[in-house]
């Protein structure tokens, strides 16, 4: 569980709720219009719909779990198991890894070295590792660019639910009573079409981002690794090697995992 996504989730929601509550003269009833929240969520849903195949847009609900549910891989320990393979390659040879894929939960560093261990050429391995990088990119780019454009319609159709309250505001000119609650109905489309937009699909667009960010980083420190591994590098080579990924506190962190 992702607790500062949870959290933000919630404290956005409250934020607005309890905002509402603490107006004087605000009654929740104003805020709630089943047209206009039809015309943003189904309006912004209808254009991804044309802007994405169905099978990216069917995924889109996995993908926003991510956001919410999500495990990432602690870089020093990634770090650590690397040296700790490649202590063993050193000691024991290639052949002696194959042995302990049963302790790796990775499946990508499994996928290097078993390659390294069935004597596949390095550039071979390097190529097939990276192609599967390019591959993990797309799908994470995908998934964000569903949230990101959800998160460009919503406030455009939200100014389009307040042109057409307009329109229906203006022909009733002929009653004033009535001119204030159309104007307010016209209004609540563009604050619907803001609330998804930046309570919602933006803010989780910008979540997936980090998340693909560092599990892209976690695989270019795998292949580095892997590459060092085959090659037959020194073990603490390949440490120094790939703590010049990590920011210097966290090489901190990584030392005093090490």
């Amino acid at each position: 569980m992702d607790i500062a996504s949870v959290v933000g989730l919630m404290m956005g929601i409250s934020v607005l709720v309890i905002s509402i509550a603490i107006s004087p003269g605000s009654p929740f009833g104003a805020f709630v219009n089943y047209p206009s929240l039809m015309v943003v969520v189904g309006g912004a849903i209808a254009a991804v719909l044309i802007s994405f195949p169905l099978k990216v847009f069917l995924n889109t609900a996995r993908v926003a779990k991510n956001a919410l549910v999500n495990s990432q891989e602690s870089i020093p320990d990634l770090i650590n198991q690397l040296v700790s393979l490649a202590e063993t390659a050193r000691r024991d040879g290639l052949l002696a890894l194959e042995g302990r894929l049963d302790e790796i939960n990775n499946p990508f560093i499994v996928l290097g070295i078993q390659m390294a261990v069935d004597g596949t050429r390095p550039e071979i391995i390097e190529n097939i590792m990276r192609t599967e990088m390019d591959a993990v990119a797309t799908r994470h780019r995908n998934g964000k660019n569903v949230f990101e454009q959800m998160g460009r319609f919503a406030p455009a159709f939200g100014m389009i639910g307040t042109l057409m309250g307009l329109i229906m505001m203006l022909r009733s000119m002929d009653d004033p009573a009535a001119i204030g609650p159309g104007m307010a109905v016209a209004l609540i489309t563009t604050l619907y079409g803001a609330i998804v937009a930046n309570v919602l699909c933006l803010p989780i667009a910008e979540k997936l981002g980090f998340i693909s960010r560092h599990e892209l980083l976690s695989m270019e420190i795998i292949v580095r690794g892997i590459m060092g591994i085959q090659s037959g590098d020194n073990p603490r080579v390949i440490e120094q090697k790939l703590s010049t990924f990590v920011p210097p506190s966290m090489r901190t962190g990584f030392q005093e995992a090490a």
